[in-house]
């Protein structure tokens, strides 16, 4: 049994209510002045610098109340695992990058601790990420090529460190830029990297690495190409050495594809059973070692493998500056897409574990630890997808695990690190390529994505697209520029709709989706669901004119007869009283709507805008100019529902020029029932809802 509501109250316009209920305007000293404000902000006091400590330095505030019994154990377990996953996978990152594998151990060690400190994800873990270390790897490449012929041993040293100057460059870079965004404030810059942006993008990148470790993995020693259908070159290049491949690499391969991808399997499946995931990688590292140091693999197989690699902490050093200016443009795309994953994941772990990320703050973090780590021979790092799910999924609580993380890694460099010196870099590549296989499933969410938005869908599949048979960096760029593209063009042709009034309520909906939804005669109602603004305003003006059915053509006829029943009443002198006062202008409009109604035409015309969230300029132009072509024809112009940004716009437009304040009403039913009392010549001051 449906329940009955009667309202009974008078009728707002938009200055009635402000004058009834307050507006800011009538209170200007309730908020604090400007100069208060800055002296807020500007004031230095004990509890304001502890504040600010711990804004910026949260582990301040959270490491005095760690619960020590409840965290220690998971976090050391979940530390533990995932720095034992960093060994392999820093070696084998440092591979796209192109520079030594050692480099890897030390980009996963200083990023760690850094971001343990400064960060605000409890469960992320940072260090080495293949797409950025793919991206990285193609600026190497492009700046410092790999030589023909290499002499002596003084020449790979050389040539390793004009490699690692370079990468250290894109990581000074990238953190300076992310500091200049913390101090502007641009932490909502990665809300421009949507969520099908980013997986199509990884997911295509994810070929990319693919295809760059493949000649590692067929034992070939080919160029690495760079820039536009790179992918395809390197594809052509390998299919033209095929005969060349090295069999024992190969079999090594093969070897170790059997062993990962089964045992990284069951790490997926059964990791609510497993207490830690099985340390496939590690182990394969560890066998894959000892199996090449017993058989000679390199000089008899002429097996390539990873080398020197020094023990001990790696020693300041600056980066290439000389090479700022030629690798800004890139860094620009690698510093956007390392920010937009780590914070990305940072998101979603923190809703799932019920916690605040905040995304300036994620900026200082990332843009502290790239710019610190850069003065150690470290490249870009960012959050990781493989590491920071192992950690989450280990019972990591806190930013503590990153300790016991960077332990591990520091171990390693400083005793352990020689002992890979016969790894087989094949097993790396394999490593690489394993580690990708949760962005090869992200194809799975398509047809899901193509149920819920189709829009999205084409972004994903343009991106995609652009990222693999283009390249990483300009692939995104198309990515992120088709995705504003959609965006424009829905807020372009966002619709215009007829109001109808549900009978016996205040609620009026688009007829066209409701039956039972009835237009009132002689008024016509239209809602337009998006901003007006110089990219639609002539879409927007072409729909109403549709609606209203107000061509050119007619606009002129009807201003004729208008401006002839003008002079007819001039001549006439005909007045009308109403209240005791003389309002000849009155008696013209209800004389106007007599003779017009009968033809079934539009007297009143009244805009919703509850669902135009701003207007600019030429929007406002736009509704004065509608404003003076419905007077023109005797339509009475009305506004309904204006938010407050874009009634000072229109305000200060000149529109009230042409409107008074009271055609302007707080609701569609006001609006309504004032424009009914008019045209029955009687006016009331409350009007009954039932509901």
């Amino acid at each position: 049994m449906s329940a009955s509501v009667a309202v009974y109250r008078s009728i707002f316009t938009e200055d009635g209510f402000q004058q009834a209920y307050g507006s800011e305007e009538d209170n200007p000293g309730a908020g604090p002045r400007l100069r208060d404000k800055l002296a807020m902000r500007c004031g230095c006091s004990q509890r304001a610098c502890l504040h600010l400590l711990r804004d910026r330095v949260p582990i301040v505030d959270w490491l005095p109340g760690y619960r020590f019994r409840k965290c220690i154990l998971g976090d050391t377990v979940a530390g533990l695992t995932v720095g034992i996953l960093h060994i392999p996978q820093g070696m084998a990152f440092a591979l796209l990058t192109s520079v030594a594998p050692v480099f890897g151990l030390y980009t996963s060690f200083f990023p760690v601790v850094l971001y343990m400190i400064f960060g605000t994800g409890r469960h992320i873990s940072t260090g080495t990420f293949a797409v950025v270390s793919l991206m990285t790897g193609s600026v190497v490449e492009q700046l410092v090529p790999s030589p023909l012929v290499v002499n002596s041993s003084s020449e790979v040293s050389d040539f390793e460190i004009q490699r690692i100057g370079v990468a250290s460059a894109v990581a000074l870079l990238s953190g300076i830029m992310m500091l200049c965004m913390f101090g502007l404030q641009l932490g909502f810059l990665s809300s421009y990297l949507s969520e099908p942006i980013v997986k199509a993008f990884t997911s295509a990148a994810a070929f990319h690495v693919t295809v760059s470790q493949l000649q590692s993995m067929l034992g070939l020693n080919l160029p690495r190409y760079t820039g536009t259908f790179s992918l395809f070159k390197t594809l052509a290049s390998m299919m033209e050495n095929l005969p060349q491949t090295n069999t024992t690499a190969l079999l090594i391969s093969v070897v170790c594809l059997a062993v990962l991808v089964p045992v990284k399997e069951i790490n997926t499946r059964y990791r609510q059973r497993l207490r830690t995931p099985i340390p496939v990688e590690i182990l394969t590292v560890i066998i894959a070692t000892g199996v090449s140091y017993a058989f000679c693999l390199d000089s008899i197989c002429d097996v390539e493998i990873v080398g020197h690699i020094p023990a001990g902490f790696p020693r300041p050093r600056l980066p290439a500056f000389h090479t700022l200016p030629q690798i800004a443009g890139d860094t620009v795309a690698i510093t956007l897409v390392g920010y937009a994953v780590s914070v990305s994941l940072a998101m979603i772990y923190a809703d799932k574990h019920g916690y605040a990320i905040h995304p300036n703050q994620e900026l200082l973090a990332h843009g502290i630890s790239n710019t610190l780590s850069s003065f150690f021979t470290c490249f870009p790092s960012s959050a990781t997808l493989a590491t920071t799910n192992i950690l989450e999924s280990s019972g990591g609580f806190t930013q503590l695990s990153g300790l016991f993380t960077s332990l591990v890694v520091l171990i390693v460099l400083l005793l352990i690190g020689p002992l890979f010196h016969f790894l087989p870099k094949a097993v790396l590549a394999c490593i690489n390529v394993t580690s990708l296989r949760q962005m090869f499933l992200q194809f799975q969410d398509l047809p899901e994505l193509w149920r819920i938005s189709r829009i999205d869908f084409m972004v994903w599949v343009v991106t995609w697209l652009s990222v693999v048979v283009l390249n990483v960096d300009l692939g995104l760029a198309i990515g992120v520029m088709f995705s504003m593209l959609t965006v424009i063009c829905r807020t372009q042709r966002a619709g215009c709709s007829v109001l109808g009034r549900a009978s016996n309520t205040e609620i009026y909906r688009p007829v066209e989706n409701h039956s039972q939804c009835y237009e009132l005669p002689g008024m016509k109602i239209l809602t337009y669901n998006g901003p007006i603004y110089y990219g639609n305003r002539s879409f927007f003006r072409e729909e109403m004119s549709t609606l209203l059915g107000l061509t050119p053509e007619k606009i002129r006829s009807r201003e004729k007869a208008r401006k002839a029943l003008e002079t007819r009443e001039r001549h006439a002198g005909v007045n009308t009283v109403e209240r005791g006062v003389t309002n000849a202008s009155f008696s013209l409009e209800n004389d106007f709507f007599k003779s017009e109604a009968s033809g079934g035409d539009v007297q009143a015309l009244l805009i919703d805008c509850s669902s135009v969230i701003f207007v600019d300029v030429a929007g406002a132009r736009l509704f004065t100019q509608m404003c003076i072509e419905c007077q023109k024809v005797g339509v009475h112009m009305y506004l309904s529902n204006c938010n407050k940004s874009v009634l000072k716009i229109l305000a200060s437009s000149g529109l009230m020029d042409h409107m008074k304040p009271q055609d302007i009403f707080v609701t569609v039913h006001d609006a309504v029932t004032y424009i009914q009392q008019q045209k029955d010549k009687h006016g009331e001051n409350t009007t009954t809802v039932w509901v």
